[in-house]
């Protein structure tokens, strides 16, 4: 043999992983069709947020978390309907999981120097029943560093076993075939692709110079899932969300294209719940775009006004931040794939941050001084910067010109400006007792007795059309491509299940390509913080189980 184990992608999972392996005194081979220059993944580019239950961040802020809650919201997320076949391993990994997010999870990663942001975000606020979808608690702990600073302990293991000589990395190598003997995969085959220099993201070149093969006692894949594809988006897309739309804007570079999910797939892996994923509906186009089509998120506070493509407020709980899958079916069912957010100065300043290592400077370069700027008046600056220069933000002084110029930017003249009026003044009116009819008006002054929202995240309850909390802001909101949330099955250890549930000999698999565990951790919905995490977990468990086997 070669090598002990060849791990399939330089993603955080991979990298995780082969970490694991090399520590245990394991020879690993590290492949990557990308140039050095990506490694870490789509993790890099990511806002490094973390799912942790009971977190000293959170007793500090006065949050009462536990397992038992953690699971309560997970299970009514998930909705996993398919517990004797296809969700049965998913339910298992979800689990092991909450199990590893409300223990060693944060002391594991301290222990290498990752530290979080003070305050804890509240995502994914679900808006129904206390049993059904969301978060009951904010549970979104913030990496200082961001992506960036995810990555780095584990991409400093792998350089140095690299100096040991206990891991070899090989970029610009491309898997074409897992190689197959007596029924167990005992290597992988594939193109040497040309020296790229690509940046980080940028899509590269794909002329091939030369073949490679190589032997190992186990693979494990990890190279992600199918965000960039939206041809397989579209193939796959779940009936129950409407249809699929015909414009998206991708949240991950080109080469996140579920290749070697398909590859695996031929080699005997089960390939379960194709018809889950996660897209985002808050897109921006980005301004100055690293890969092609390139879509940011806005993470919204809760006050923002929501209109579908004809101007009609969204119903509840169709609110900013509540319930990304139920909005998303929400604006498709409408037969547009865009929506709207209006709001006001006051809002942009509170509420609006970017999702991304690159559009908050301030963490991902661990500034002290420029996060205490954010209590100053104005936009922050990225956000301030799509005001400037991007396309899909209108600003006005009064509601006329703010739809005369939404109109405008569509040229679809969808938009009624006694409509939009009427919705919003219906709405401010609520303002004028401390108890109210409107749903979002009580969430957001619900969300203000929670302290972190109430310093940085939710402006105080205003009139949109006061002119003391203008400007008027209009923003475009895309559907922008994400997260596989189905992908290969696999077992408790990571090993790969062919069609019979039987394990492949040899063969593992972790991160997105696996649903982030067991062909499906998060079941028909996430809670957000939680791809990370189920990179982290699986490349963990991956790792350590193949160590364990190659025993």
């Amino acid at each position: 043999m070669d090598f002990d184990v060849i791990v399939a992608g330089a993603g955080l999972t991979g990298l995780v992983a082969a970490a694991e392996i090399a520590d245990a005194g394991k020879k690993v081979l590290l492949l990557d069709q990308e140039p050095e220059s990506s490694i870490g993944g789509q993790a890099w580019w990511s806002f490094g947020g973390l799912f942790l239950v009971n977190s000293p961040e959170q007793r500090r802020l006065g949050i009462k978390d536990s397992k038992e809650l953690a699971w309560q919201d997970w299970m009514g997320s998930a909705g996993f309907d398919k517990e004797d076949d296809e969700d049965y391993w998913g339910r298992k990994w979800a689990e092991a999981y909450v199990e590893f997010a409300a223990g060693e999870k944060r002391a594991w990663l301290h222990d290498m120097g990752v530290r979080f942001f003070p305050i804890v975000g509240w995502a994914e606020r679900g808006g129904y029943l206390a049993e059904g979808h969301g978060n009951s608690v904010p549970r979104f702990h913030i990496v200082w560093g961001t992506g960036p600073g995810v990555v780095a302990p584990f991409e400093r293991r792998i350089r140095q076993h690299m100096k040991d000589g206990s891991a070899e990395f090989r970029p610009r190598h491309r898997i074409d075939q897992l190689v197959k003997r007596n029924g167990a995969i005992v290597g992988v085959s594939g193109s040497i692709l040309a020296p790229s220099s690509s940046s980080r993201g940028v899509e590269s070149s794909r002329e091939v110079i030369g073949e490679f093969n190589y032997q190992a006692q186990a693979v494990i894949v990890t190279t992600g899932g199918i965000g960039g594809n939206h041809d397989l988006i579209r193939k796959n897309w779940p009936s129950r969300l409407g249809e699929p739309p015909k414009h998206m804007l991708s949240g991950v570079p080109a080469h996140v294209d579920g290749r070697m999910i398909t590859i695996t797939e031929e080699a005997g892996g089960r390939v379960v719940n194709k018809d889950r994923m996660w897209h985002y509906t808050e897109g921006l186009k980005n301004w100055n775009p690293v890969w092609n089509n390139h879509g940011i998120r806005i993470l919204p506070g809760p006050s923002s006004i929501w209109l579908d493509a004809r101007g009609q407020r969204f119903p509840a709980p169709n609110f900013p931040g509540f319930d990304t899958l139920g909005t998303l079916e929400a604006i498709q069912k409408t037969g547009y794939c865009y929506s709207w957010f209006i709001l006001t100065r006051k809002i942009i300043e509170h509420e609006f941050a970017l999702s991304g290592s690159e559009q908050n400077p301030d963490l991902t370069g661990k500034s002290i001084r420029k996060v205490l700027a954010r209590v100053l008046p104005g936009a922050p600056g990225p956000v301030q910067a799509f005001m400037d220069k991007g396309e899909d933000f209108i600003i006005a002084d009064n509601l006329a010109d703010l739809v005369s110029g939404m109109n405008k930017l569509t040229g679809e003249n969808l938009l009624n400006l006694a409509v939009i009026e009427r919705q919003i003044q219906a709405r401010d009116r609520e303002l004028d007792n401390s108890f109210t009819k409107d749903l979002q008006i009580t969430a957001l002054r619900g969300a203000r007795n929670y302290i972190g929202d109430k310093l940085i995240r939710v402006a105080a309850p205003h009139k949109i059309l006061d002119p003391k909390s203008g400007p008027l802001i209009a923003v475009r909101l895309n559907i922008v491509s994400r997260k596989t949330l189905g992908g290969l099955q696999t077992d408790l250890s990571g090993r790969v299940l062919n069609s019979s549930g039987e394990v492949i000999p040899g063969l593992y698999a972790g991160g997105e390509a696996s649903g982030f565990g067991g062909g499906g951790i998060h079941g028909y919905r996430a809670l957000e913080g939680t791809f990370l995490g189920g990179c982290l977990f699986s490349g963990r468990v991956a790792g350590r189980a193949i160590v364990a086997d190659l025993r």
